[in-house]
C-alpha cells in the first residue's frame, strides 16, 4: 500500500490506469500497441467445450466442416483436435443473423401420411 501511495503522490501519470499514447502518434497505432494480452492470444476449444456452445451432433459438425459451412478443426497434436473459439463465435453470430433475416431455409414438416411402418389412424368418429 505504501508504494502505491508514494507513486500516486509523486507522479499522477504513473498511478493512472489509462495509458496515454505519445502526442505525435496517431490514435489507431496506439490502439494496436496497447491491446490487452487476451485479445492478442487466440483461444481454442476442444470437443466437449464445442458441444456446450454448439448443440449439434459430431457427425453434423463433421459434415458441415466438409461442406465449408462450419469452422475447420485443426490438430494441436496427432490426437488432439481443437477449434478456434473466435471462428466458432463468428459462425454463431452469422447463423443468428441469418435466422433473424429468414435467410436460412427451414426444413419442411414431414408428411405423416407417407409413413410405411406406423400409418396414421383415421380420426375417430364420435356419435
Amino acid at each position: 500500500m505504501k508504494r502505491e501511495q508514494t507513486i500516486s503522490r509523486e507522479d499522477p501519470a504513473l498511478a493512472s490506469d489509462s495509458v496515454q499514447p505519445p502526442a505525435n502518434e496517431p490514435a489507431e497505432s496506439s490502439f494496436k500497441r496497447f491491446q490487452p494480452l487476451a485479445d492478442l492470444l487466440k483461444r481454442v476449444i476442444r470437443r466437449p467445450e464445442l458441444r456446450k456452445i454448439v448443440p449439434l451432433a459430431d457427425t453434423t459438425i463433421y459434415e458441415m466442416e466438409q461442406r465449408g459451412e462450419f469452422p475447420k478443426r485443426f490438430f494441436l497434436t496427432p490426437r488432439c483436435v481443437v477449434w478456434d473459439l473466435a471462428e466458432v463465435e463468428t459462425w454463431l453470430d452469422g447463423r443468428r443473423h441469418a435466422s433473424e433475416t429468414d435467410a436460412l431455409r427451414k426444413a419442411p414438416a414431414p408428411d405423416v401420411r407417407q409413413r410405411r411402418t406406423r400409418p396414421v389412424k383415421p380420426p375417430i368418429q364420435l356419435g
